[in-house]
């Protein structure tokens, strides 16, 4: 059990920052604030919690990487009740669940925080959904490796 919530933590993170990396990526790239962990924390200003400046930007953060635990719990769940293979299809698949799950929460975001940025809208929406689609990839083979791994080690380690 524990090494399975450390496996699912070692994979939210790199696949949560393979994500990030894609959303900074295009923000350079078109010039647009497409960052969800600065969203995070100008919703959470919105909001008027009494945090600081400084505090709100390391809840966005840490809400983001939250985020990206519980999708990656999710995925876990999915593949061992065997809903779904593990696989580069399933991966695709859980990339546009998740995407789609991604637009709603931000629009839901956006709306109950009343907090309308300076953004592309529908551009912010579109590289959302292939960043989800970069970050389920990312978390499926990783997934895929920490098994053969285990299978591995298991078979060849002795202690």
């Amino acid at each position: 059990m524990i090494y399975t919530i450390i496996q699912v933590i070692l994979i939210s993170i790199v696949a949560t920052s393979a994500m990030t990396w894609f959303s900074y990526a295009m923000s350079e790239n078109f010039k647009e604030l497409y960052k969800e962990p600065v969203l995070l924390s100008f919703a959470l200003k919105k909001t008027n919690t009494s945090l600081s400046e400084e505090s709100q930007k390391t809840w966005g953060w840490l809400i983001h990487y939250i985020i990206g635990f519980l999708f990656v719990m999710g995925y876990h769940i999915v593949w061992v009740k065997n809903i779904l293979p593990i696989s580069p299809l399933s991966a695709l698949i859980l990339g546009v669940i998740s995407g789609v799950i991604g637009i709603f929460s931000w629009i839901i975001i956006f709306k109950m925080t009343d907090h309308q940025p300076p953004i592309d809208f529908k551009g912010y929406y579109i590289q959302l959904f292939f960043a989800h689609i970069i970050f389920a990839v990312t978390a499926t083979a990783l997934y895929s490796i920490s098994l053969t791994t285990l299978i591995l080690l298991k078979d060849y380690v002795t202690v």
